[in-house]
């Protein structure tokens, strides 16, 4: 049975995560797809394709994607090669403190290059990325035409 796992599920969004694929057939051709929808529901993906080692195992911190999104060793690629389907769109975050980005991932059989509806995933999980600490705590700032936003640690 094919098990994809981010660890730590939750984190910051500067924070490394460990993503990790498992149950494959040794040497088997994958594709590691990691998409999100922002707060104007714009759709943001990126995807690179890996050769399962010989534990039919995939790490991307440890395997070079052979292509995609990216190619090499990336651990954190394909979070930051993701791309918005809508051209001239940018990823940002402006709820930072009231909801993370909830990254879905998902691991395809052979390469797969498209949002095919009808093609299902091996294996899917899901990862937070917040952008603000648990008891962070955030001042706005106005002050003559300077605007901002502190943010206190607890």
């Amino acid at each position: 049975m094919v098990e994809v796992t981010v660890t730590p599920q939750s984190s910051l969004a500067d924070r490394p995560v460990q993503i990790r694929v498992r149950g494959l057939s040794p040497s088997q051709l994958v594709t590691l797809r990691a998409w999100l929808k922002d707060e104007q529901g714009e759709c943001f993906q990126s995807r690179a394709f890996f050769r399962a080692d010989g534990a039919g195992e995939v790490d991307p911190g440890l395997h070079a994607a052979l292509g995609g999104s990216y190619s090499g060793v990336w651990p954190m690629g394909l979070f930051w090669f993701l791309q918005p389907d809508t051209l001239f769109r940018r990823l940002v975050k402006r709820d930072v403190a009231g909801s993370p980005f909830r990254v879905r991932l998902e691991v395809f059989d052979g390469l797969c290059l498209g949002a095919d509806p009808r093609e299902q995933p091996l294996a899917s999980c899901e990862a937070e990325r917040w952008y603000v600490g648990p008891g962070v705590q955030r001042v706005p700032i106005r002050e003559g035409r300077v605007r901002g936003a502190l943010f206190l640690p607890p």
